[in-house]
């Protein structure tokens, strides 16, 4: 297994696990070298609805690339992650930092999870942020792991039969990204109790189901999207990245689950990520 360079420009948590606070160990787990910049330095995630620290303005976090750049160390990032963008201006430094790194590197492969909201809540992200995202930050990605409902935001397409997907999945490529994660897959043909996922890159797609578990925990999708990058990035087959993040991702959600706590169990499922059980068939569609 060859180890990879990954820059993560997300949030950071004190307590909990959510954006880099959810991103860093994992991939690191996998064995991974993770460059982490956060874009905020908060005491937990804003969900509890009480916080305390700083966002961590578009200079700062530009300032921080340009320090990494006179390392001389942009050729050596293989991957750049990012997750939910607090305001347009953060979305600037990410895009700007992409273009920088490509510049020296152009193999770097920059995987974008285009946080907008769900199904169930609706866009929970600022109005401006959804358009920037579609017409700035996905263009210029390689790799996005949108939800169902992000999905169809991004495309304009409704999203709900599995003909859909893979035409709203094309229509995302078309935008830029060569691969497109699919998280949260619930379709009229899916199994009750439940949910899957699919990964498209270029005409290749394929798909996973998993056990629903009945909750919903913050960091997840964060999880999620630095599992597959990390894993995509090492082996360049969409295949194998979703048999292993469905694999890990789950057993993570199961222990906490089963745990019944309000945070991941990120550190206790560690021997899932490092080696995951691959107890799901991934199907070619």
């Amino acid at each position: 297994m060859s180890s990879m360079n990954i820059l993560s420009i997300q949030s950071h948590v004190t307590f909990g696990h959510v954006g880099n606070s959810a991103a860093v160990f994992p991939l690191q787990r996998i064995g991974h070298e993770v460059w982490p910049v956060h874009t905020v330095n908060f005491s937990n995630h804003t969900g509890y609805g009480d916080w305390g620290g700083p966002l961590v303005s578009a200079d700062d976090v530009t300032s921080i690339i340009d320090g990494i750049g006179r390392r001389g160390v942009f050729e050596d990032i293989d991957a750049i992650v990012s997750g939910y963008q607090g305001g347009p201006d953060i979305a600037g430094a990410i895009v700007d930092a992409v273009a920088r790194i490509k510049e020296v590197n152009p193999n770097a492969l920059y995987a974008c999870d285009p946080v907008m909201g769900n199904e169930k809540s609706g866009c929970f992200v600022s109005d401006e942020i959804p358009p920037l995202l579609r017409d700035k930050v996905v263009p210029v990605a390689d790799i996005i792991s949108p939800n169902q409902f992000e999905l169809g935001y991004l495309t304009g397409k409704k999203v709900g039969t599995l003909e859909e997907t893979l035409d709203a999945i094309k229509a995302a490529q078309a935008i830029g990204p060569r691969v497109v994660l699919v998280t949260s897959v619930q379709r009229p043909e899916t199994e009750e109790g439940s949910i899957e996922m699919i990964a498209a890159d270029g005409d290749d797609a394929y798909i996973v189901k998993t056990p629903h578990l009945p909750f919903k925990r913050n960091g997840s999708g964060d999880v999620t999207t630095a599992l597959f990058a990390g894993h995509y990035t090492e082996t360049r087959d969409a295949s194998v990245a979703l048999g292993r993040t469905a694999s890990s991702v789950f057993d993570l959600l199961q222990k906490t689950f089963e745990a019944g706590t309000e945070e991941l169990q990120l550190v206790q499922s560690q021997e899932y990520f490092a080696n995951p059980r691959l107890q799901f068939e991934v199907t070619k569609l």
